[in-house]
Order: structure tokens, then sequence, then C-alpha cells
């Protein structure tokens, strides 16, 4: 299993056409975890699975996605309503209550990947305004049957290989 995880976009409709470009029959899933600041309809975002963010005004977006793929529960949310910024107590609780293999939120525009209890909990940092001095990021996780690879890219499309990280 091979997906795309990228968040807080916020407007920036070509670097989404970009990453969707780039990526397309490349990837089982393209997860957006909030603040796209698009309308739900938009055509950059067919083919995303996308939740909505605290800056993204369309009601059309879900506040949640659980998706089962590949044998996998995948959660995603965007953070804000989980107050993911003091703490991923709260959202591990969610993980737990669906039991999520893989958690993904934005929000705080921080890239950050661990596990925890077995749940591997994901933010892909911000394609647009990231914060803590990184660059500009979104991340691609492979899953295979003895382990779970996250590699980091920047809006150019090449990837971070220090920030790479494995879980068996």
């Amino acid at each position: 299993m091979k997906l795309l995880i990228v968040s807080d976009s916020h407007g920036n409709r070509a670097i989404l056409k970009n990453i969707k470009t780039t990526y397309h029959n490349q990837v089982d899933a393209m997860i957006h975890c909030g603040d796209s600041e698009l309308s739900a309809s938009d055509p950059v975002l067919k083919g995303f699975s996308v939740v909505r963010g605290n800056c993204d005004m369309d009601s059309k977006f879900p506040n949640e996605l659980i998706i089962e793929l590949s044998e996998s529960i995948i959660l995603v949310v965007h953070g804000h309503l989980h107050r993911i910024k003091s703490s991923l107590l709260p959202i591990s609780y969610r993980a737990k209550e669906v039991g999520a293999d893989f958690v993904f939120f934005g929000h705080s525009h921080l890239l950050g990947a661990e596990m925890i209890d077995g749940t591997v909990f994901l933010n892909p940092g911000s394609i647009l305004l990231p914060r803590g001095g990184n660059e500009k990021t979104y991340a691609l996780i492979t899953k295979d049957d003895s382990s779970i690879t996250i590699q980091y890219f920047n809006d150019q499309h090449q990837e971070l290989t220090e920030l790479k990280t494995f879980y068996q």
C-alpha cells in the first residue's frame, strides 16, 4: 500500500495539481488533511480524500474520514478539533475507538511521525506555510508485509532523506 499525504495548502491550487499529476496512478490513495481553503467541488481536489480544516469554509468537507484500505484502517482529521498542538492524547483516544492503524492530521504545520501502541500518527507538514524552520512538505507512506516507510518530500518533489522513517 502506498499513500500520499498532504495538508495545509491554504488555497494553493497549483501545488495540489502538480502533486496530483506527479503521483497519478502511482499511489493507492491521495489524502488531504484539511485547510485546502478550496470548495469541496474544486476539480483540483478530485482524486483526493479531504477533511475540513479550521480555515475551510465549505461545510461539505467532513470533519473526519475513516478509510479502509489494504487491511488497514486510516483515520484522517485536520487536528484542530483534537487539540493536536497540545497533545496527541485526544486523537489517540479517537484512534483507539475506530481501531486505526494510521492517523493522518495537519493543523500545526509541523511535520512528524510517531508510532504509539502500534498506530502510526503522521503530520505531513504544510505544503504552503511550514513552521519550525521546515521546508514545504508532503509525505509518502509505503506499507508492505513487514514494514512501514515514511518519506517526506518538498514542493519540488525532492526527498528529504534525513527525515526518512521506518517502522517494523
